[in-house]
């Protein structure tokens, strides 16, 4: 077991300016893999006097010279990207194919979207023809903090920290303690493709430690996260003190219409969509509503279809789900699969305690309900874990108001072939993205949602801006 009880502050492994170790546990055998140290204000605030050090001189800093020094890392990612995916497997348990090909991956993959989108950036143009001399600018809003989450903890780092560098800002990430070593080696490769002393830093911590620690630093002037729409409020409450942007992107509890005249391979996409990262996911087609004319056909096909699916160790070769991330996880999810059963849910598939395979690990058996009504336990609360929710509809109307009827408004799913009516449905459905009849959303569309599920525009241009603060100067002279 490795001990990594370093912060990387100001171009350096620093050691915590106070013991405080934290076991971080192998989901899949309950072992601990690594100790990390949970930082405390001293840590917090040596970051961001780094950061706010560093700040002037990055801002100042040629755009083009910034995109160079950030396209390094994708090279250092290149020379590492088994040994990254590995870190994450081991840390939080997404199966080592899956973590290769998706997880590990999200890093060149946003990262060159944000590069594609920072070059049509306009940092000083004119207001209008209507006023020639009036400029608009575009700053960097300064030193923000990111706090990031275990279940896709790449995905979220640099959905957050690259477009904060390369809108000149500087940073202090704490990453999720759950998941630390990704975020680590994330770091070393900011360090090995040049990034300066104090544009990035990361300083391991809990959210009641170092997360409120950002959060209500005055020397920060945004608060970027990911994590649970209860753990977003908290931190918009402590920053308000400090009046700082804060971008929140939180839970979500999507809709996926499914409708008569469907492709018969909805279905399946459906199920693996649900269940990938052992549905440790906030956009997770976590309700299933489907057109009553197919309802009980499509009822037996998702049984057989989640009944297929294989459960294994995170570090175990194929295309199985893994564990949850934590005990902690593993009860929250119980406790959910037991109130589907109690409030009257048909339990289709799965249900309570482990695969009879194991005795030990966070795993859990891939559930389906059938016949779930509005207003259950299971309808209203995001799970995040391996749990669906089937849902009969009539119309049009209904399944639009049953999928609207949510505090959340991350991401809804439509599958028909009627394409003006894939249309109504994206307009009229109540989320910040909508995916239609498989299709990802393109490159370099943000990810965001509404209503519960925070407003945070993260990737593509929308991803730089939230970074970015705008300033209006009459009287400039264009040359």
């Amino acid at each position: 077991m490795k001990f990594r009880r370093e912060f990387y502050i100001n171009g350096a492994w620093v050691p915590p300016q106070g013991a405080r170790d934290w076991q971080v546990l192998n989901p899949s055998t309950e072992e601990p893999c690594t100790t990390i140290s949970l930082g405390d204000q001293a840590d917090t605030d040596a970051a961001v006097r780094a950061a706010k050090a560093a700040l002037p001189k990055w801002a100042a800093t040629a755009p083009s010279t910034r995109a160079a020094i950030i396209k390094k890392i994708i090279d250092q990612y290149g020379k590492r990207r088994e040994e990254y995916a590995e870190a994450i497997s081991l840390e939080m348990g997404a199966p080592i194919d899956f973590s290769l090909a998706e997880q590990a991956a999200c890093l060149p993959w946003h990262t060159k979207n944000f590069l594609n989108a920072f070059e049509s950036i306009e940092w000083i143009r004119p207001l209008g023809a209507q006023a020639p001399n009036t400029a608009v600018v575009l700053e960097p809003i300064g030193v923000v903090g990111l706090i990031t989450p275990w279940n896709w903890p790449v995905n979220q780092i640099v959905l957050k920290a690259i477009p904060a560098m390369l809108a000149g800002c500087t940073c202090v990430l704490k990453p999720s303690e759950e998941a630390p070593l990704n975020a680590m080696m994330f770091a070393e490769f900011c360090h090995d493709a040049g990034v300066p002393p104090g544009v990035f830093n990361l300083v391991n911590g809990d959210g009641a430690g170092v997360g409120a620690q950002l959060s209500q630093h005055p020397d920060v002037e945004m608060i970027s996260f990911t994590g649970s729409t209860r753990a977003g409020k908290a931190i918009s409450r402590a920053a308000a003190e400090t009046l700082k942007r804060v971008a929140l992107e939180l839970g979500g509890k999507g809709a996926n219409l499914i409708f008569a005249d469907a492709d018969p391979r909805a279905i399946k996409w459906s199920i693996n969509r649900m269940m990938e990262n052992s549905g440790q996911s906030c956009n997770a087609p976590s309700r299933m509503l489907v057109e009553r004319a197919i309802y009980d056909r499509t009822v037996k096909e998702v049984t057989a279809l989640t009944e297929a699916i294989k459960v294994g160790p995170a570090l175990e070769a194929g295309s199985h789900i893994g564990p949850l991330v934590n005990m902690r996880q593993w009860e929250q999810v119980q406790n959910y699969i037991k109130k589907g059963i109690d409030e009257g849910a048909r339990l289709l598939c799965g249900g309570l305690g482990r695969p009879e395979e194991f005795n030990r690990g966070y795993f859990v058996k891939p559930t389906v309900f059938a016949d779930v009504r509005q207003g259950m336990t299971i309808e209203r609360e995001e799970i995040f874990g391996p749990v669906m929710a089937m849902i009969p509809f009539d119309g049009e109307d209904e399944a639009i108001r049953i999928a609207n009827d949510t505090p959340y408004g991350l991401t809804n799913y439509v599958h028909t072939n009627d394409a003006p009516r894939a249309n109504r449905l994206g307009l009229a459905l109540k989320s910040g993205m909508i995916e239609m009849n498989r299709k990802s959303r393109g490159a370099g569309a943000f990810f965001g949602g509404v209503k519960q599920s925070g407003r945070a525009r993260e990737g593509g241009i929308w991803g730089i801006e939230e970074y970015l603060e705008s300033k209006v100067i009459s009287g400039f002279r264009f040359e």
